[in-house]
């Protein structure tokens, strides 16, 4: 999963915010097995909104690909995740950019089918799990960090 903000919402910080986030995880059957520490960027495609913060987590459950996504969605729900008009300042963004090496291509997309373009998301990845392979692209996290053409002011 890859969690973000760039409003802390009812928290002191964002970073207390996505701290809560991870502690409500197995509340909804998502236990977090490793995560990244938290990676700065500048909002996209909108630099001039509040920065994010953002991270991975490697998660365990026994949910599949359609419960995860709705167990993501109740959690941005609980931190006050208003869905409002693409790329809006939020609260707390989840996204669940794998399920095991699962090809999806419905409703829901998987594996998330911009993550690998994003720093954002491949650099906290590549500290975690840096031999991760794209189901689709056959790639490292590590490889897919290097090549990332968003957010690259990203850094830990």
């Amino acid at each position: 999963m890859a969690l973000g903000c760039n409003l802390p919402g009812a928290y002191t910080s964002r970073e207390a915010l996505l701290e809560a986030a991870l502690e409500a995880f197995p509340s909804e059957g998502l236990t977090v097995a490793r995560r990244s520490f938290w990676w700065t960027s500048a909002a996209w495609p909108d630099p001039t909104a509040p920065a994010y913060l953002n991270g991975v987590a490697l998660v365990s459950t026994t949910l599949g690909p359609v419960e995860t996504l709705a167990a993501l969605h109740r959690l941005e729900a609980l931190f006050g995740r208003a869905r409002s008009r693409l790329n809006a300042p939020r609260t707390l963004d989840l996204d669940l950019i794998a399920h095991g090496r699962l090809m999806i291509n419905g409703d829901l997309i998987l594996p998330h089918p911009r993550a690998h373009l994003r720093l954002f998301v491949m650099g906290p990845l590549a500290e975690i799990a840096s031999d991760w392979v794209h189901p689709v692209l056959g790639q490292t996290a590590a490889q897919l960090a290097g090549a990332a053409t968003v957010g690259n002011d990203a850094r830990a």
